[in-house]
This record gives C-alpha cells, sequence and structure tokens, in this order.
C-alpha cells in the first residue's frame, strides 16, 4: 500500500468513527432529528481527552486526539463546548508524506447543535481550509461554497454528529438493523450506510470492555476491496467512546485502537443504573 493509500484509508475510517453513532441512531428509531430521546446526562465534559493510534499491520501509521473544552468563543447561549480532533502522521510515515490536520468544532452545551465548524488539513504539499456556519432555524449552512439547505433542523459536522450521538438513549437499537447517515461534509451532503451488530466484550489497552458493535458500508476502489468489511467498537457504558475500528483494505489492513482517555464524565466500563 503507497502513502497515498495509508492516507486515504485513516482519513476514511476517521470519518466513519466520527459519524457512526449518530447515524446508528437516526435509522434505528424512525423518529424525526427534534424527536430522538436523550439519556438525562449528557456523557462527556469539559476536560475529556481520547488518545488513538492508527495501525497498519503493526506498524504506527498515525495519532489522534480529540477534546472537549469550555468554549472560548461567545454565541447565543450561555454556554458552549469546544470540541477538537487533531490526526498527525507518526515520525515514520510523516518523513515520506506528512500530514497534520486538525478540526475545530463549537456547539450549544445544551442542545449539542453545531455554531461554528473548521477544518485545516495539511497533507504533504495539499492545503484546505474549511469553514461552516449552521443555522438551525432557517436549516442552512453555509459553507466555502455557498449555502446549502438542510432537509431537518438538525445539521452537524463530523465531529459535533460524534458528541451528539454519545448522548441519545440507545435502548431501541437491535441486532442486524440497518439505517443511513447523512451529513455535511466538503460543501455537500453525504450519506453512510451501517449496520448494528451487536454487543462484545474485548480486550483492550485499558482492559477488557463491553462494546457495542457496528459495521458500516465501504465502497470499493483505490483502497478497499470489493469484500472489505469495517468494524467499530463503542463502550457499552455512560461514556460511550469508540475505543476500536477496523478495516481490510487491498493490502493487509488498518486498525484504529484507543490508549488513553482522561477527563471522562464516568468510570470506563461501568453501566449507568
Amino acid at each position: 500500500m503507497n502513502m497515498k493509500q495509508e492516507r486515504h484509508a485513516a482519513y476514511s475510517m476517521i470519518k466513519v468513527y466520527l459519524a457512526i453513532l449518530v447515524g446508528m441512531v437516526y435509522g434505528a428509531s424512525g423518529l424525526k432529528a427534534q424527536s430522538l430521546p436523550f439519556k438525562p446526562e449528557s456523557s462527556f465534559q469539559a476536560g475529556e481527552e481520547l488518545h488513538y493510534k492508527l495501525r497498519y499491520g503493526f506498524v504506527t501509521a498515525a495519532d489522534a486526539v480529540l477534546s472537549v473544552k469550555d468554549s472560548e468563543l461567545q454565541f447565543s447561549t450561555p454556554h458552549a463546548f469546544h470540541l477538537s480532533a487533531w490526526g498527525k502522521t507518526s515520525n515514520a510515515f510523516g518523513v515520506l508524506f506528512p500530514v497534520d490536520n486538525r478540526y475545530n468544532s463549537y456547539i450549544d452545551s445544551k442542545s449539542f447543535l453545531p455554531f461554528f465548524y473548521t477544518e485545516n488539513i495539511r497533507e504533504g504539499k495539499y492545503r484546505r481550509t474549511d469553514v461552516v456556519r449552521f443555522d438551525h432555524g432557517n436549516r442552512k449552512v453555509e459553507g466555502n461554497k455557498g449555502t446549502f439547505s438542510s432537509p431537518t433542523g438538525q445539521t452537524f459536522d463530523l465531529v459535533s454528529a460524534y458528541y451528539f450521538a454519545r448522548n441519545l438513549d440507545l435502548n431501541r437499537v437491535k441486532p442486524g438493523q440497518s439505517f443511513k447517515l447523512s451529513y455535511f461534509l466538503n460543501d455537500e451532503i453525504a450519506t453512510l450506510g451501517i449496520e448494528y451488530i451487536g454487543t462484545e466484550t474485548i480486550e483492550t489497552a485499558l482492559g477488557p470492555l463491553e462494546c457495542l458493535k457496528f459495521s458500516p458500508e465501504l465502497k470499493p476502489g483505490r483502497v478497499f476491496k470489493k469484500d472489505s468489511k469495517m468494524y467499530l467498537w463503542v463502550t457499552n457504558d455512560g461514556n460511550r467512546i469508540p475505543v476500536r475500528a477496523q478495516v481490510e483494505i487491498l493490502v493487509g489492513s488498518v486498525y484504529l485502537e484507543l490508549t488513553k482517555a482522561t477527563g471522562l464524565k464516568y468510570p470506563l466500563g461501568q453501566p449507568l443504573p
């Protein structure tokens, strides 16, 4: 696998694991976004930080960090969160093809809807900066290429979609159900199909954890084989954080694993009463 393929596989995996939780609930609940049931308490808090490693075989290809802070920007709400995601290739891969991508989303701490989103992409000599503004009342999203109409009053970037989904009640999701997710990305509405597999206890760097397991659909081509499968494991506890992802590519497999979690609101692996 060349560096371009490795970069595409890494981006595809990160995109999917951020989007998959909200997709699960949209399709399985059969409800409009405005009616989706929330858990009594949010699953995250300011100070949470999640560290991941992306591996190709036994080699660490990239590192990623997700974090939550109190927003330094002021919006039309008393309190907002600043969500950030950062991904960078490791030393060995970075010499051949350096990647340093940063994503920031500012959300209402009560509704978890995004106000403002930015992407700063640095991949080799390629540079891109995206700025997105959300107007949920008028169902509009303003991106680099203009203003887009939202199908519902709740539209997300990938980072805010992940944190929004962590706060939803998943009791109505059944194994074997398939569903689709729509979200705003690169100045267009994208769709992702997902299947819920069930629960599974796996060994992680932080010990054995009971997880919810999912499988999103893949498009064969430059990276994925015709029969490639992707799987994602999310803790079945109050935090609902991804701990592992795995996908088959044209040559070998790529893995995403949680290596460190600090500032969690709930004990890791402990179900809510």
